[in-house]
């Protein structure tokens, strides 16, 4: 194959705290919070880089690909859910490089969370843990997230 540029997506995902649900941030169990409400497990984390990815190869959006309409992606772990749009992406032509992701929340603190999630999305991607970057940030009271979670990633593949 001859050498192409690498394309870049961007993907943004939110979720709202929904007390009695685990909380799953980048595929990591999160204890003592409640989780995020969702048809699949609510990882706004793993959902937005899944978006990233399918954006970077023009495949449409998670909605697209699974929708909250589809019982087979009922419950889903989002690092699941990142997999399969990887392997919608390499059937493209393409492969996942890198990603750099920025969490929006109050809470909890992703510092913790930091390697573990890092990660996990790798696993997710199929790349070494030192091509994936989660960063933080958050929201001072804005409302930016609302009362929940937001991710933005950025995904290059190759």
């Amino acid at each position: 194959m001859p050498d192409r540029v690498p394309r870049t997506g961007i993907g943004f995902d939110v979720h709202r705290f929904e007390p009695g649900r685990p909380l799953w941030l980048g595929g990591v169990l999160v204890a003592d919070h409640d989780g995020l409400a969702g048809h699949s497990d609510g990882d706004a984390v793993s959902h937005a880089l899944a978006d990233a990815v399918l954006g970077a190869a023009a495949l449409g959006d998670v909605g697209e690909h699974f929708p909250d309409t589809d019982p087979g992606v009922a419950g889903i772990a989002g690092t699941d859910l990142l997999a399969r749009a990887v392997v919608l992406v390499a059937d493209a032509g393409w492969r996942p490089a890198s990603a750099d992701l920025t969490v929006i929340a109050a809470s909890p603190a992703i510092a913790p969370l930091r390697d573990a999630m890092r990660a996990a999305l790798a696993g997710g991607l199929g790349v070494p843990v030192d091509a994936v970057s989660v960063k933080a940030t958050r929201p001072e009271g804005l409302g930016l997230v609302g009362d929940g979670v937001g991710c933005l990633a950025v995904a290059v593949l190759a």
